[in-house]
């Protein structure tokens, strides 16, 4: 076979075999496979990343909720501290006043003179042609020993209470407990705070299905951390202290808490009086025992604010009373409104070759709340059952006010009427008492509260680019968000 032959013969067998391989499928199903497979690993790697994004997202903004939130309740309960504090002030100074009078016996020492002289006049009387007046001669011979004994008696039992709890509530005012109460109190808030955001976001962490070290700081609107330098110049509490905060306006300050702690103190010691001497009042007028003792317990607490200690233990102020406040609005966003963030590190992508996070910062979340009195609610009220009238506040407590037996007590109300014809039973809507719901915004009110509000404040973004660096929270990249205007935060917040 010739060289040409054989050139021939393997054209054309080639040609033979590229016409079969042209023709024969065995094998591409599996190269379009390994394409198929490739692609549906990166949309899961896709809806993977995207779905624990979202997850971790929303897990994030609910520990950022309940981490403000925390942070939030210490600052709302502290103030109620305060407010409650300031009651207990007047109410040692009522109190010490009324033991001191039970101490002196002062009351005592004058009623036998009264008695005596009533047992006097009890013979001009008896013999009367007036039957009403022969009655009341005998009347008062009976009744002189029996009030006698009613002043030994309370006098005795006074004393001996004097005893044991006056040199307790001496002791409190000389050496001012409650004020140096307060202070402590209004120092250590904001470390408190921090401390109950920051522990709330932890333990959201550690319940997470794969525990995460979340941390947690509340920002104070002028983007300084709750506690942070700005502390020292204006404190996060919105509170004055009238004996130790040098103010411009001490002299304004020291003036309302004397009005208060005097007004408050007066009222203390008024139930006092009522409570105890209801017998008397009743059942011992004969003695005068009740005008006389309440005279020289005024007496006595007139002399301990205006004499022993007219510019000290008083009561914290509220930083700035309503008519103070001119632009409403930036005042509550600059003293009353807070910024809870919470941090953690960034979440690890899932095929990192082929996804990438396009944020180089760690991962925040973030909610805000606001401090408030919140004002009375309307209520239904049926005829008879008392309504909703009062006589004036003394601050109250949050929740229904409990009765309690004493003079004066109101006989229970009566059952609603009958329903009408209508099968309904008659009311009215009223607001609640002020004596139990009062709205007053000063820190008599023991009614704070804290709630979560729409996060609006212009200065989120300025908070979220500040590295917090507050109660061991530190190392975490935050980014840039300094150059967004509010329009801009409208639109990519989801509060």
């Amino acid at each position: 076979m010739t060289n040409r032959e054989y050139n021939s013969n393997a054209f054309t067998m080639l040609n033979r075999f590229a016409c079969r391989l042209h023709r024969d499928e065995g094998g591409s199903l599996s190269i379009v496979s390994v394409f198929a497979l490739m692609v549906l690993v990166m949309l899961l790697g896709m809806v993977m990343n995207s779905a624990r994004q979202v997850d971790q997202k929303v897990k994030l903004q609910n520990a950022a909720d309940s981490a403000t939130y925390a942070g939030g309740v210490v600052l709302s309960r502290n103030m109620n501290t305060l407010a409650f504090t300031n009651h207990l002030l007047a109410d040692v100074f009522a109190l010490t006043a009324y033991f001191r009078e039970a101490r002196d016996r002062s009351s005592e020492s004058l009623t036998p003179q009264i008695l005596d002289n009533w047992e006097r006049v009890a013979p001009a009387f008896q013999g009367s042609e007036f039957p009403p007046f022969d009655q009341l001669g005998y009347a008062i011979e009976e009744k002189v020993p029996s009030e006698r004994d009613m002043v030994f008696t309370f006098s005795e039992w006074s004393y001996a209470a004097a005893e044991m709890m006056l040199p307790v509530f001496e002791e409190i005012l000389a050496e001012r407990m409650i004020p140096e109460f307060q202070r402590a109190l209004t120092d250590a808030t904001p470390v408190l705070a921090q401390y109950a955001a920051d522990e709330v976001a932890r333990r959201h962490g550690r319940s997470w299905p794969v525990s995460t070290d979340l941390r947690a700081v509340l920002w104070r609107t002028n983007v300084d951390p709750v506690g942070g330098i700005s502390e020292l110049t204006r404190r996060t509490l919105p509170v004055v202290d009238p004996v130790m905060d040098m103010t411009l306006d001490q002299d304004r300050y020291m003036r309302t808490a004397r009005e208060q702690r005097d007004r408050l103190a007066h009222r203390y010691l008024r139930d006092w009086n009522d409570e105890s001497l209801h017998a008397f009042d009743v059942l011992g007028k004969m003695s005068q025992f009740s005008n006389l003792w309440r005279i020289f317990t005024c007496g006595q607490l007139t002399r301990l604010l205006e004499v022993e200690y007219p510019t000290t233990n008083l009561p914290f102020q509220i930083r700035d009373e309503r008519d103070d406040i001119a632009d409403v609005n930036s005042h509550l966003e600059g003293d009353f409104m807070f910024v809870g963030v919470v941090y953690r590190q960034q979440l690890s992508n899932m095929v990192p070759g082929v996804f990438r996070n396009p944020i180089d910062s760690d991962t925040q979340a973030y909610s805000q709340i606001m401090m408030f009195v919140p004002r009375r609610r309307l209520v239904k009220v049926y005829p008879g059952s008392g309504g909703s009238g009062g006589t004036g506040t003394i601050g109250g407590v949050p929740g229904e006010g409990i009765t309690l037996p004493g003079p004066g007590t109101p006989e229970p109300p009566p059952p609603p009427p009958d329903p009408d014809e209508n099968g309904e039973q008659p009311w009215t809507i009223t607001y609640q008492s002020e004596d139990w719901h009062p709205h007053d915004w000063n820190l008599i009110n023991q009614n704070w509260t804290m709630q979560l509000v729409p996060a609006t404040t212009r200065t989120i973004p300025a908070i979220l680019s500040t590295p917090p660096e507050i109660n061991g929270v530190t190392g975490f990249d935050t980014p840039e968000l300094l150059s967004l205007n509010e329009e801009d935060l409208r639109w990519l917040s989801h509060h």
